[in-house]
């Protein structure tokens, strides 16, 4: 070998993480608090709306409970559409905080309820278009660009966080760090993933509303239930990823799950 031969330097190099000092554990523990505090709220929040889900469940017909899985995927690809064309001008002026995105996902609930099983499965995909929306301003608030299309894949993403009343709520930080492939088999595959789960939660949504005209008042809280929660989940998972970027992700993982088991939450890896 020639010795001589010039030193390989790369060119931009990745800068150097930083560890992860007192300031980013507490970042990182306020994260885990947020995320406990999301389960336990909104889950009284959805069972003083609605009632126990088992019992409202029996309220759905058969054939309805096989197709809500169906409408979950319609409403996540609808949502993931026309929320990467909605924001900026005139639209984010009205609607871009989350006390606006809460007051307009309340509204069409009222009106989804309003008309019973037939109207609240017609709302769906509005109602998850306009929590799709505040999760984006969510992921924009930690450094994000809300256009962009891997940021959009990771909003899909927190609508598989589970939800009020799921046995393994959380965020799933399997994939805190990694990069997504960016392209059309990667949205599908990622929404066939996250259907079932998001399924189970409009089962829920959907029992409550069945009944017409007093379905309003259920929709327009449960709505509100799910708007909180979804955003709140939304804070976890992209304040995460920020972390991530600054610490990386194990060590960043690393304290995250150990402050979830000290609070005795579910803790998700896949």
């Amino acid at each position: 070998m020639d010795n001589d031969l010039p030193e390989m330097k790369l060119v931009n190099p990745e800068p150097a993480l930083a560890p992860l000092d007192e300031i980013a554990r507490a970042r990182v523990a306020a994260l885990a608090a947020r995320q406990y505090r999301a389960n336990g709220v909104i889950m009284q929040v959805v069972n003083f709306v609605g009632g126990q889900v088992d019992d409202g469940l029996k309220l759905l017909p058969a054939k309805t409970r096989q197709q809500v899985e169906g409408a979950a995927k319609h409403a996540l690809r609808y949502a993931y559409d026309i929320a990467g064309h909605t924001r900026g001008g005139i639209g984010e002026k009205l609607v871009g905080s989350d006390r606006a995105h809460r007051a307009l996902a309340t509204a069409s609930g009222a009106l989804g309820g309003f008309g019973g099983l037939p109207t609240a499965l017609a709302e769906l995909p509005v109602a998850t278009t306009v929590i799709f929306r505040a999760v984006q301003g969510v992921a924009q608030a930690h450094g994000e660009d809300p256009m962009a299309e891997e940021t959009r894949l990771e909003c899909l993403r927190v609508f598989g966080s589970g939800g009020p009343g799921d046995q393994d709520d959380g965020i799933d930080t399997a994939f805190i760090g990694a990069r997504l492939a960016l392209s059309g088999a990667a949205v599908n595959g990622l929404i066939a993933r996250i259907a079932p789960r998001f399924a189970a939660i409009l089962s829920q949504k959907l029992a409550t509303q069945a009944v017409p005209i007093l379905g309003a008042a259920a929709g327009a809280g449960t709505n509100y239930a799910f708007m909180t929660y979804y955003t709140e989940m939304a804070h976890v998972h992209f304040g995460l990823r920020a972390l991530a970027r600054e610490h990386g992700a194990d060590a960043v993982l690393t304290a995250f799950h150990a402050d979830l088991v000290a609070q005795k939450l579910p803790v998700r890896r896949a």
